[in-house]
C-alpha cells in the first residue's frame, strides 16, 4: 500500500521576498495636516473625543440654563408686599410679569394702575373655567405657541401670571409672562385663558400657527385686586367676586365699571403647594364721580 500524504491541502503559492500576502491589507492612514500622517484608528479616536467634548459643552450650557430656570422658582420674587400671614406665605416665581403701580391699599384689596401689555389668548373648552382637562388643554395650546409653534419658530420666555377671564359684555375678534388669565364670554358661556407676552417684543410678536390662538394688546386700566392662596375653583371665584364687589361698593374713591368682568390671575406652576400659591381676583374700576 502506498503511504498516505501528510496533508491533503494544496500547497501555497510561493511569493517573492518582501511581497505582502494578497489577503492582508496595509493599515490605512489619514492625512490630517501637511507632513503628518495618522492611522485610521487614531483619526476615529480623535473624532470621538471631539464629539464628546462638544456634547459635554452643550450639556454644561443646558445644565446652566436649567439651573437658571429652576432658580426662578426656587428663589421666588418679593414684588408683592404682604398684608396678611396668608399673603406672606405666598411665593411668586421670579419671572417677567405685568407692570403696575399701587394706588391704594385696603385690608381686603388694593387698587392698581396697570400698564398696557400684549397677551396670547385661546378659548377654553367646556362650560367650566377651572376644570383640570379644559385648563390643561388651553395651557398646552398657549405654551406651544410660546415655545416655538409660531411663524418664526421663536422660543419665548415664560412669564407670570396666567390669566383667566370671565364675562365680557361684547365678544370680539382679536388680532393676532406669567399670570395666566381666564375670562368668560357673556351669552356664550365660554372662558378664555391668556399668557402675558414678554415686553421686549412689543407689537412685533410672531404669529401663531394654531388658529385658536390670538394676539391682543390690552390697554392700560385701573383694577381692584384681592389675593388668595389655594386651588382655584369656579364656586370659589364666584364667592370671592361677590365679596370684592361688596367691598368696592363701600369705596368712596373707586367704583366697579359697568362692563367690568372678573379676571383671575394664577402665578405658580402646578407643582406648587396650595398654601404657597398666589392667586388674584380682579375687577376693573374707575374713579368715583364724587371723588372728582
Amino acid at each position: 500500500m502506498a503511504p498516505s500524504p501528510l496533508c491533503s491541502a494544496s500547497p501555497r503559492p510561493l511569493r517573492a521576498p518582501g511581497q505582502r500576502p494578497r489577503d492582508v491589507r496595509p493599515p490605512r492612514t489619514v492625512v490630517v495636516a501637511a507632513g503628518t500622517r495618522v492611522s485610521g484608528a487614531e483619526a476615529r479616536a480623535s473624532l470621538v473625543l471631539a464629539l464628546a467634548s462638544q456634547a459635554l459643552s452643550a450639556s454644561q450650557r443646558r445644565f446652566a440654563d436649567l439651573a437658571g430656570e429652576a432658580a426662578k422658582y426656587a428663589f421666588p420674587s418679593r414684588r408683592f408686599e404682604p398684608r396678611t400671614l396668608e399673603e406672606a406665605l405666598m411665593s411668586v416665581p421670579d419671572l417677567e410679569t405685568v407692570p403696575f403701580r399701587v394706588l391704594k391699599r385696603e385690608a381686603e384689596y388694593e387698587i392698581r394702575e396697570v400698564e398696557s401689555y400684549f397677551i396670547a389668548e385661546t378659548t377654553m373648552p367646556g362650560r367650566s373655567g377651572f376644570d383640570f382637562n379644559g385648563s390643561s388643554q388651553s395651557f398646552n395650546v398657549l405654551a406651544s405657541y410660546l415655545f416655538g409653534k409660531n411663524t418664526t419658530s421663536e422660543q419665548m420666555e415664560m412669564t407670570t401670571p396666567v390669566f383667566t377671564r370671565k364675562g365680557e359684555s361684547n365678544s370680539e375678534t382679536m388680532d393676532m409672562t406669567t399670570p395666566v388669565i381666564t375670562k368668560k364670554l357673556a351669552g356664550k358661556n365660554k372662558w378664555k385663558m391668556s399668557f402675558v407676552m414678554p415686553a421686549k417684543y412689543g407689537s412685533n410678536l410672531p404669529r401663531p400657527k394654531d388658529p385658536s390662538v390670538t394676539i391682543k394688546e390690552l390697554p392700560s386700566k385701573i383694577v381692584a385686586v384681592a389675593a388668595f392662596s389655594g386651588l382655584v375653583t369656579d364656586d370659589d371665584i364666584s364667592q370671592r367676586e361677590s365679596k370684592l364687589r361688596e367691598f368696592l361698593h363701600k369705596d368712596t374713591e373707586f367704583r366697579v365699571k359697568d362692563d367690568s368682568v372678573v379676571e383671575v390671575a394664577q402665578y405658580n406652576p402646578p407643582f406648587t403647594l396650595p398654601f404657597t400659591r398666589r392667586n388674584e381676583i380682579a375687577l376693573e374700576v374707575e374713579r368715583n364721580d364724587i371723588a372728582l
